[in-house]
């Protein structure tokens, strides 16, 4: 099951610091001592030697639009699309393909196609420490790859949006917070982040992208948080888990991997072995009159993102942290055409399922330019939108919604 948002298959570095890498005789000399350096951290030792290659800019969106094409089917891409217009995370007039094409070539100054098990970087001319630091990254990808599979790691969390999500984090956290640690034991200090460091790069991360990439910046923030969120949170989660676990922190995330996005946000609840639910979406009347585009859950993430969007990030942040898990799915009239959305989310209270509908309230105010609501109480919203009929209505701790009806839902 793919991801609402998610990158191509193979891992892209874009963390925001990088510039051109240096001349490949400058550059690709540093591998062995960097690959000495993340097996000394890690304990785990290179098996063979990562094969690499330098790539020109149009040999990059090329291989990108080659990539887009194998991994985004059209009528997959549309019901992705859709799906995250009806949820009011995207715009109207947003394209999907497109947006992931520009975005990936603009961001991309170096990758690992673990697919190829191949190491690629940007060419250019400039010289200094950044992009050596790109390939440390890259390198840290290769590592993990050699010992856990990241083709089928990625390919088995696809079952789950969600999951899929949370396993790019544990993919770039894990490589980000090896960069990290690696400057520090080059610079002669320990293999391993300080808090103040560790806080510092986080906040870089997620505040610098904006001023030094205009696609990236001008994009919808689901998206954007959707691009930052592997690497800012990511990276903390691997450090609380290296925290608590050591050395074996580095393969345990790949062996368990976290369920969801929910555990990234928390790392206690992974290191506690929480689960995360997963609600039946409600039914959908007459559904016999419908084809299904698509189907899949929803985490932390995507409702921290949702309610952030029409209210406050702290809001939207403490609201979804009382998430225990979402799903949807995608429905299409056979005979007329309207989509239809369906979506289950349950709650950890039947407060906070009750305070969701408040505040989703305020997401159909934003979402849509026309709003009627003709019942409103604690437990359940019916009315119309741009969209069509609408009913959210709370059932203990779960609240589920139909969208797009073409009359009053039943």
């Amino acid at each position: 099951m793919k991801r609402l948002f998610s990158p191509p298959v193979f891992s892209l570095f874009a963390v925001w610091a990088l510039v051109c890498p240096a001349p490949a005789e400058d550059l690709f000399a540093n591998i062995d001592h960097i690959k000495k350096g993340l097996s000394e951290i890690t304990g785990l030792a290179f098996k063979h030697d990562v094969p690499y290659a330098l790539i020109t800019k149009d040999q990059l969106r090329r291989y990108l639009e080659q990539r887009l094409r194998e991994t985004m089917k059209p009528e997959e891409t549309r019901a992705e699309e859709l799906t995250l217009k009806m949820l009011g995370l995207v715009p109207a007039d947003f394209d999907l393909r497109k947006n992931t094409l520009d975005l990936l070539t603009e961001q991309a100054a170096a990758f690992y196609d673990y697919n190829q098990k191949k190491l690629f970087v940007l060419e250019g001319s400039s010289e200094g420490d950044e992009e050596r630091i790109a390939l440390v990254h890259e390198l840290a990808h290769a590592l993990a790859d050699q010992h856990f599979h990241l083709a089928k790691y990625i390919r088995e969390g696809m079952r789950s949006d969600d999951s899929s999500a949370a396993r790019q984090a544990v993919m770039e956290g894990q490589a980000t917070w090896l960069m990290a640690a690696y400057i520090s034991l080059a610079g002669g200090g320990k293999p391993e982040i300080p808090d103040s460091v560790l806080e510092l790069m986080k906040k870089s991360i997620e505040g610098s992208a904006a001023q030094q990439y205009p696609v990236f910046s001008k994009a919808p923030l689901y998206i954007r948080e959707s691009l930052v969120f592997p690497y800012a949170d990511g990276i903390a989660f691997q450090d609380a888990v290296f925290q608590k676990l050591g050395r074996v922190a580095f393969s345990e995330v790949f062996l368990r991997p976290p369920a969801g996005t929910g555990q990234i946000l928390h790392p206690r609840r992974y290191l506690g072995h929480g689960g995360i639910v997963v609600p039946e979406p409600p039914p959908l009347p007459d559904s016999r009159d419908f084809r299904k585009l698509a189907d899949g859950t929803l985490g932390e993430l995507d409702f921290r993102v949702l309610l952030s969007e029409y209210s406050t990030a702290a809001e939207g942040d403490a609201l979804a942290a009382h998430l225990g898990g979402g799903s949807y799915g995608l429905f299409e009239h056979k005979r007329e055409k309207f989509p239809v959305l369906v979506v289950a989310s349950t709650w950890d209270s039947p407060d906070t399922a009750r305070k969701y509908v408040e505040q989703y309230r305020r997401v159909m105010q934003g979402k849509w330019k026309q709003l009627e609501i003709t019942t409103n109480t604690p437990l359940l919203m019916v009315g119309r939108g741009d969209s069509g009929y609408f009913r959210v209505w709370v059932d203990g701790v779960t609240v589920n919604q139909i969208e797009g009806w073409n009359a009053p839902v039943p």
